[in-house]
């Protein structure tokens, strides 16, 4: 780092210099000749910042994601130019819509072979346009500092997102004076005293509120203020979808996710409510069941909207009472509220986590492996601190509906739907959190999209335990394939390898399991092999969800015929 602007440095160490004043310790990569200055800059920093070599760059972008939701700070991410950039958009994509702070830094041609399509080239403003929050490219070295300290605080203020940065491979060699930037901090609005005054009437107005917590820019100190809130005023709080540890699954005043595994009950609620007060949670899709359980553009519950961005307030639903705050500076101000009403809510509040808790009963699947029991015994038997991680499929629906989050960041899930997610997330998981225990959901199809990454995983030793459900088929696309169109299975079947043997390979341990009964001692070896290690699931075909089999749901679709 230089502060001396008489000192001459290639762009790739400004570069990297930048990276140690903000703090980074961690970047994932596959290399590319694109930045090869910066590799070189690298390895003079070897202590610092440790260079995590992934084997697919849409692997090396999930885990920069996964690093970035799992500590907070941005995630880094090194990719080549075109193929390399376009593989790592997946991580980008699931950095935007889950909110996450993410730099991705892509090698660029050299600048005098700009616009003549040379050799994998692409213009990343037009390519990342909507995927990211800001997209540059740096073209003079001497603007290293500026534009890389506007990256990192983009990236972290305000609602927490991508950013993508490319960089022409002959800047990158070019030598600088420039004088270093201090490290990005983060801006976070905080709440007018008359919001809370407003926040505090309609809550005294009402007899049905329901607080949803979810979003990015989470802090375990605003984690630890929205437990001591929603105690003192003793109100019910749902997750949105895939923010179930945000709060602690086993307090009496949670009523649940509202995911694809939400309960009948919360559902109900959330149309029954008569104020919402909703902090940091988008009210996307997913958690308001395709935009149903709440009118658009007007509710008709009462909306509190907290958000840290101004521009997501009023951008689908008008709210009562919009707060421009992030959950942190909300939160640490909204605890400190006397409480309204708490008696009053005494019955809604419990009736909610009966709701929830009855949840967790389902029928006996077909075949021999029974995936909630299998789920119930990694609740009561796991840490508390145990991190999860997840794809997409309806195997995720066992582990939300069952698995009860205790502590804040054991959830790695793409709120986006991306599969593939959950191995190179552990991946990172592990990494960070070395001594936490680590655990790796995925569906046969979810899995051999980013498997590769356990080739990352045994490089750097990271112990994680893979655990693979096997039914045969993309199960989520058979199911919407079985409502719409029941009988025609098209394009939904899948032949699979031997998961334990190719894991294996790798040099993982490896386990398969056919029966419910084999998968405790199945854990236990590999958490005592001393290495990463994976366990395949072979479910029933019919056991396609938690509570409908696979011609349950072909009858049901054939007789509303």
């Amino acid at each position: 780092m230089s502060n001396d602007n008489t000192v001459l440095r290639s762009g790739g160490q400004v570069l990297v210099d930048a990276l140690r004043v903000n703090g980074v310790e961690r970047a994932f990569c596959v290399p590319g000749e694109s930045y090869l200055a910066v590799l070189d800059a690298l390895h003079d920093v070897q202590d610092e910042i440790e260079l995590i070599v992934c084997r697919q760059e849409g692997g090396a972008a999930y885990m920069a994601e996964a690093y970035g939701k799992l500590t907070g700070k941005p995630g880094i991410c090194f990719v080549t130019r075109g193929p390399g950039a376009t593989n790592a958009s997946v991580g980008v994509h699931t950095a935007f819509q889950d909110s996450t702070p993410m730099i991705l830094f892509i090698g660029q041609v050299a600048r005098d072979q700009i616009e003549r399509e040379a050799f994998q080239e692409v213009d990343y403003r037009r390519m990342f346009g909507q995927m990211a929050k800001w997209v540059v490219q740096i073209d003079d070295a001497a603007r290293l500092p500026e534009l890389l300290n506007q990256a990192f605080q983009r990236a972290i203020s305000g609602r927490p997102g991508p950013v993508v940065v490319a960089l022409p491979e002959d800047m990158l060699t070019d030598l600088v004076s420039v004088t270093d930037a201090r490290a990005a901090q983060r801006v976070e609005a905080a709440p007018a005293p008359a919001a809370l005054s407003a926040l505090q009437d309609l809550l005294s107005k009402a007899s049905k509120p329901l607080v949803i917590a979810g979003g990015g820019g989470w802090t375990a100190g605003a984690v630890a203020d929205l437990r001591r809130f929603v105690s003192s005023q003793n109100l019910p709080l749902a997750a949105s979808f895939r923010c179930q540890d945000l709060f602690d699954n086993t307090d009496p005043h949670y009523a649940g996710d509202l995911g694809l595994a939400a309960g009948p009950v919360l559902v109900d609620a959330v149309r029954q409510a008569d104020l919402l007060l909703v902090i940091g949670a988008r009210l996307g899709e997913m958690t308001t069941g395709g935009y149903a359980l709440v009118d658009i553009p007007t509710p008709k519950q009462t909306l509190v909207h907290v958000h840290a961005s101004a521009e997501e307030i009023g951008r689908v639903y008008q709210p009562t009472l919009g707060i421009n705050a992030g959950p942190a500076s909300f939160l640490d101000q909204a605890v400190a509220l006397p409480a309204v009403r708490p008696q009053a809510f005494e019955d809604w509040t419990a009736s909610l986590n009966r709701g929830y808790r009855g949840n967790f009963e389902t029928p006996r699947s077909p075949g021999n492996v029974q995936m909630s029991e299998i789920i119930a015994w990694l609740n009561q038997s796991l840490p508390a601190d145990s991190i999860l991680t997840c794809g997409a499929g309806n195997y995720t629906g066992w582990v939300h509906r069952g698995y009860q989050h205790r502590t804040f960041r054991t959830l790695l899930g793409p709120t986006n739907g991306s599969m593939g997610y959950g191995v190179p997330a552990a991946v990172a998981a592990k990494l960070t959190c070395p001594q936490r225990t680590v655990v790796a959901f995925a569906g046969d199809g979810c899995f051999l999209m980013n498997g590769q990454e356990l080739a990352t995983a045994v490089h750097y030793d990271a112990r994680l335990v893979v655990i693979v459900v096997n039914n045969g088929m993309y199960g989520t696309i058979r199911m919407h394939q079985e409502r719409s169109y029941p009988g025609r299975v098209s394009g939904t079947e899948l032949h699979n390898p031997d998961f334990a043997a190719l894991a294996r390979a790798y040099g993982l341990h490896g386990e398969t399991v056919t029966h419910t009964e084999e998968f405790v001692g199945a854990f236990e070896r590999c958490q005592a092999s001393g290495k990463p290690a994976l366990i395949e699931i072979q479910v029933d075909p019919e056991a396609l969800t938690p509570r409908m089999t696979l011609s349950q749901i072909r009858e049901k679709a054939l007789a509303s015929r």
